[in-house]
């Protein structure tokens, strides 16, 4: 399973004190740390929710250069705004990044699906058009068919798209897990050649012992199909769980890398 850093995010207080004051010691460090603790993606997001556009613009490119000369991990670049995300890559050197997110929207598919087809970009994409987050598993789908159809439009094929479910919080409706699950069971069998993506912790919001309930559904998640996650990977236990979903799911030939993660202390009870 791939697992996409999450920590350089502009929402967490201390990142968002680093932007300010352009620590790039401190984005440096925790971008390496991610890198060592096993994330495949190093995501990147400069939208606090204040500032201009024009602000964030040179936050994420100011992180893209730090990032990138702290690890070769390659980055995610996470943001509402498509002039943020070809800013991002305009300052990004390389291959191998992925754009976080697309949506069935079509003025949304128009510039970041460009963006993704012009920088052959991985790309996430939400089961969510103009209406905001469906409820049901039919809509869902229907939304990832509007974005597949555009997408191989421009000229990129499943295997460059991770379709992201969407995951609400349980504490608000305890059916939304099985929809998230059934979702990713769908598109699984749509599209065979893409995967599939998701930020964990959303399930949890709102309720007490979090991490045991985002752990739980890590499992679940891994055996209806996931490819996919945006998490924290300096929780030791909750990457202990993603190479155990690998193994336990055939992803993991031989138990090799469960094995090896062992060997080095990676592996936590």
């Amino acid at each position: 399973m791939l697992v996409i850093g999450e920590k350089i995010n502009a929402t967490n207080r201390s990142i968002a004190e680093a932007i300010v004051s352009k620590d790039d010691e401190f984005v440096a460090k925790l971008a390496k740390a991610q890198a060592a603790a096993g994330a495949d993606f190093i995501d990147i997001n400069a939208g606090s929710g204040q500032g201009s556009s024009q602000h964030e613009m040179e936050t994420i490119q100011w992180l893209v250069e730090v990032v990138q000369a702290a690890t070769d991990k390659p980055l995610a670049i996470d943001s509402d705004s498509p002039e943020v995300i070809a800013a991002a890559l305009r300052q990004h050197r390389g291959d191998g990044l992925m754009i976080n997110s697309v949506n069935a929207e079509t003025a949304r598919l128009a510039s970041v699906g460009a963006l993704a087809a012009e920088h052959n970009a991985w790309l996430v994409a939400l089961a969510m058009g103009e209406g905001g987050i469906p409820k049901t598993v039919e809509e869902r789908l229907a939304a990832c068919e509007t974005i597949m159809s555009y997408l191989e439009g421009l000229g990129m094929g499943a295997e460059k798209v991770l379709f992201d479910p969407l995951v609400l919080p349980i504490a608000v409706d305890s059916s939304q897990g099985l929809v998230t699950l059934k979702t990713i069971e769908k598109i699984k069998s749509r599209y065979p050649a893409a995967k599939t993506v998701m930020g964990l912790s959303n399930i949890s919001y709102g309720m007490p012992n979090r991490k045991l309930v985002n752990r739980a559904f890590l499992l679940m998640a891994a055996y209806a199909g996931l490819d996919a996650v945006i998490l924290d990977p300096l929780d030791a236990r909750m990457m202990s769980f993603v190479k155990t979903a690998d193994m336990l799911n055939g992803k993991d030939p031989s138990c090799r890398g469960y094995l090896r993660a062992h060997r080095r202390g990676g592996i936590v009870d």
